[in-house]
């Protein structure tokens, strides 16, 4: 059975769809560009909600290349009820638990340690409240300022075009919640972040898309800018330790990947974000 969308939430999803189909097509024109025929392999999964409601699904895109050691690339509509306590932690649910939500889920792992790691994820969720979330943030495990000023600065454009105030607030925001406490770091350099964007649904909606064409605009440049930079031992294991960090923020503190296991989305899909190879020492 499929979910039945309104207006809002069936253009939200058409969003969502093509800006997967624009940055897996960047992706490979990279892949391309590097001598490589890799491609993103795209597998359809589907849920059952408890609730016995059509529950929805997604499907995960998935490319191993030369450039991109492991990217995942997920689109999924869900809708259902939340069980149990989890329903006070989400906005608008506390009272009645039933949800929708509908987004674009992102994470590249870069082969080259001087190409940075990168996640993006833009969401619409609908409890009794309708709102937007998400954000990008750059992951460098060998980092370049003039990557992250470039990186900041797009964002900072798409931001600052609707509203002067978006940016400080939702680079502190990344700046606080992209951080591990148990190790007292940061996981990258910052982006933006995001959540509970309400009220206009028109301007909410174009702010979501101007996040998603930000990033298809600026990761590309980057990743050409470092793909043919050399690299030695000595960078690569820099690498599998920073991954490390990586993997230990989204399955500690990631409210995404808590978001899909809560809600009985593919184990695949959600586990996307660890990287092929990491580290500890």
């Amino acid at each position: 059975m499929t979910i039945e969308l309104d207006p809002q939430q069936q253009a939200a999803r058409d969003w969502f769809e093509q800006l997967r189909d624009s940055i897996c097509a960047a992706f490979e024109a990279i892949e391309r560009e590097a001598g490589s025929d890799a491609a993103f392999e795209y597998t359809p999964w589907h849920r059952d909600d408890p609730s016995g409601a059509p529950g929805g699904g997604g499907v995960r895109g998935q490319i191993k290349g030369k450039v991109f050691e492991k990217a995942g690339v997920n689109v999924s509509t869900v809708a259902g009820t939340f069980e149990g306590e989890f329903a006070k932690s989400i906005h608008g649910a506390a009272e009645d638990p039933s949800f929708f939500a509908t987004g674009i889920s992102l994470v590249a792992h870069m082969a080259n340690p001087h190409v940075p790691a990168v996640h993006m994820n833009t969401r619409f969720l609908v409890t009794t409240k309708r709102w937007f979330g998400g954000g990008a943030d750059l992951n460098p495990p060998i980092p370049y300022g003039e990557d992250t000023q470039d990186f900041h600065a797009r964002l900072k454009a798409a931001c600052d075009a609707h509203d002067p105030e978006h940016y400080p607030r939702f680079s502190k925001w990344a700046d606080d919640y992209f951080y591990i406490p148990h190790r007292k770091v940061h996981r990258g350099v910052g982006g933006i972040f995001y959540d509970h964007l309400e009220g206009d649904f028109d301007d909410n909606f174009a702010f979501t898309r101007d996040v998603g064409s930000a990033f298809l605009d600026i990761f590309p440049k980057l990743v050409r800018r470092r793909m043919n930079t050399p690299f030695d031992e000595t960078d690569k294991a820099r690498q599998l330790s920073w991954r490390g960090r990586y993997a230990e923020f989204n399955l500690v503190y990631d409210r995404g990947t808590t978001f899909g296991l809560k809600t009985g989305g593919n184990v695949d899909a959600i586990l996307m974000s660890l990287p092929p190879l990491a580290a500890w020492e």
